[in-house]
């Protein structure tokens, strides 16, 4: 498979960060997709969205617990969501999209548009230190 980096459009890469458009946001039903900016969790399910994938809306710690769509898994694949916080904690974590061989593509508040970081980047960073975990989006079948 074709690496998922080159494999996204220029559109993607020019997202803003907005922590106010997250899944299930007045403002994300109102105006859907990215054109108005994203929270990383917006921003990680419309990639999955873009390769087949249909993560459904969930919060950090809703996605964490979620057992009927994804499934918690030790190895990153590609297209795997990695949470990220300064503990343990799922509720707040930071979601990425693991890209390849430690590669992790997000959108943050830091950086302000889509970048990419490995994971030492994020055990750099205070707020990102710890990987709560990964979980990967059932139905991978179209990508």
């Amino acid at each position: 498979m074709e690496p998922i980096l080159s494999r996204l459009p220029d559109r993607f890469w020019t997202v803003r960060y907005d922590g106010s458009r997250f899944p299930g946001a007045a403002t994300v039903t109102d105006r859907p997709g990215l054109a108005a900016g994203a929270n990383c969790q917006l921003f990680a399910y419309e990639v999955l969205r873009h390769f087949g994938l249909a993560p459904e809306p969930l919060r950090s710690s809703d996605l964490w617990n979620d057992t009927r769509s994804t499934t918690r898994v030790t190895a990153p694949e590609p297209l795997d969501l990695l949470l990220f916080n300064a503990s343990e904690d799922a509720y707040g974590a930071h979601v990425g999209v693991w890209a390849d061989d430690d590669a992790v593509l997000h959108l943050c508040a830091e950086v302000g548009q889509p970048t990419v970081w490995t994971l030492s980047d994020f055990a750099e960073r205070e707020r990102y230190r710890v990987l709560v975990g990964i979980k990967r989006v059932s139905g991978r079948g179209g990508r």
